[in-house]
């Protein structure tokens, strides 16, 4: 058999023979055939399929093309719409970690604390989509949503245990005493060895005296609990706070306690009138700070 090929170039044509009892030549035609035969039968049911039998009307094939080509711009609108959805959001995430990040250090600065435990230099994860990103270019958006929402749980814990550590230092400093328990008075015997003012003997006093005039306010130095009110031998009128980790002070000489046992009470609150109760010369407010059973100089919390 003989096939002439035209070129559409030179306008001329070559001749090729074949020979039809070669196997390979059979199998060509075979193929080139039963490829041509099986496209034009798809093609054919599925425009037949559309146009309900009426293949050979070329309007309605336009018809159906230009109605699949609006479903996938719309769909592809859709799609773009989601993806820069999605990108909006990783890059508010973003944002909201870089803020946690810089709070964490200032609290850790703060707390005075390692920054090792507390640890908010590490960088978030690159979120940012570049402008002009299409659809079929994002990057995987689940998986970088996935990472982001790991790394806001983890700094939400790291913030959750600098706050309580925070919050339990604040309140051991505002259970530490610290300052004087009146406004303006002045020291009128410090703490330790001294001539004892009724005998004149050598003899150890536990605490500081502040002088004053009768009914001045007497104030706490810390927050605390109020385990003792009422006289006791040789304090006169005592008011008795206990602070916690082993600190507890005393206020004595009082002429009215303004405090009942039980009763909790912050630092700089008012507990009791100054006054001249018990063993003592003359209105002032025996101050005395105990830790651990032992009294201690309260000078060093007065200094604070």
């Amino acid at each position: 058999m003989n096939i002439i090929v035209f070129s559409g170039r030179q306008g001329g044509g070559r001749s090729r023979y074949f020979d039809l009892a070669h196997p390979v030549t059979l199998a060509i035609c075979a193929f080139v055939v039963l490829g041509t035969l099986g496209t034009a039968f798809a093609i054919g049911m599925q425009l037949g399929a559309h146009v309900g039998g009426n293949s050979a009307d070329p309007k309605a094939w336009s018809r159906i093309l230009a109605e699949q080509k609006t479903e996938i711009a719309e769909l592809r609108a859709r799609v773009q719409d989601r993806v820069d959805a999605m990108a909006g959001r990783l890059g508010q995430l973003d944002a909201h970690i870089i803020r946690i990040d810089a709070l964490g250090k200032r609290l850790t600065t703060m707390a005075n604390v390692d920054r090792r435990e507390f640890n908010f230099d590490v960088e978030p994860v690159a979120t940012s989509a570049p402008a002009g990103i299409t659809s079929n270019q994002m990057p995987d958006l689940t998986s970088q949503l996935s990472q982001l929402e790991q790394q806001v749980d983890l700094r939400s814990a790291q913030l959750a245990a600098l706050e309580n550590l925070l919050v339990a230092r604040k309140i051991s400093d505002a259970e530490r005493p610290q300052g004087k328990p009146v406004g303006v008075g002045a020291i009128t015997s410090y703490f330790g060895e001294r001539s004892d003012p009724f005998t004149g003997e050598e003899g150890f006093h536990k605490g500081l005296d502040f002088g004053g005039t009768a009914g001045e306010p007497v104030n706490a130095v810390a927050a605390g609990l109020v385990t003792w009110v009422g006289e006791r031998s040789g304090y006169g009128t005592l008011v008795e706070i206990n602070h916690g980790n082993g600190y507890l002070t005393r206020y004595a000489h009082c002429e009215k306690a303004l405090v009942a046992v039980g009763q909790t009470v912050t630092r700089g609150q008012q507990i009791a009138l100054m006054g001249s109760t018990g063993h003592s010369t003359g209105p002032h407010v025996h101050f005395e700070v105990v830790h651990n059973g032992q009294q201690i100089d309260p000078l060093i919390f007065v200094k604070r």
